[in-house]
């Protein structure tokens, strides 16, 4: 059973657009699909309560005697969204349960201080078994711009793969305020963005 960690210690990097967005396509490819926080508040059931019936089903985590969460029985493929401030304890459990770890970041130098060192602390960690491939995404890009073009040269000197360039669109406001990801509306409607996501696709697909 995949399982694909969207991580980044530095709040409002994107983690909750990303989570939405992948669980969205595994759940249209015809996946059965959990989308589950790995923080106490649980804020992708409040997202999950928005979804309409007839798209695609995404199921959240079983919660089992008021506190403890577990994956649902016959769930084929897991994503996980991950709080602020992921460190320490709490990192080391997620490093274990993922086989993909996709890290968000915006052309900021706050965002690009704290991703730097956020995957220092994840490439530094001693080998256990089986290790977690891992890969970054760039949210909310603009192009032409001074910020942007830091982006691309920090990402260009990291060893990691960088899987694209999220364009900054008012597309995924309004669909994550319906439930909705890219994935449950007409092509033609967000066509640029189904393109930026393709390498995110196969990298999560095969790569």
């Amino acid at each position: 059973m995949p399982v694909i960690v969207v991580a980044n210690p530095k709040g409002g990097v994107g983690k909750s657009t990303l989570a939405t967005n992948v669980a969205g396509l595994y759940a249209r490819q015809g996946h059965a699909v959990m989308l589950g926080d790995i923080d106490r508040q649980q804020s992708s059931r409040q997202w999950l309560a928005l979804r309409p019936t007839a798209a695609p089903a995404i199921k959240p985590w079983d919660v089992v005697g008021g506190s403890t969460l577990r994956v649902p029985r016959g769930v084929t493929h897991v994503v996980l969204d991950t709080p602020a401030g992921l460190h320490d304890q709490q990192l080391e459990q997620v490093v274990r349960l993922a086989d993909r770890i996709v890290v968000p970041l915006q052309p900021s130098l706050f965002d690009i201080q704290a991703t730097h060192a956020f995957v220092r602390e994840l490439l530094a960690r001693p080998a256990r078994g089986r290790a977690p491939k891992i890969a970054l995404v760039g949210m909310r890009v603009k192009d032409h711009t001074i910020s942007n073009d830091q982006l691309h040269q920090f990402l260009g000197g990291l060893k990691l793969p960088v899987l694209g360039y999220l364009r900054d669109t008012q597309n995924y406001v309004h669909l994550a305020a319906r439930g909705l990801t890219l994935w449950d509306v007409a092509p033609g409607r967000v066509e640029r963005d189904l393109e930026q996501w393709q390498p995110l696709v196969t990298w999560l697909n095969h790569g």
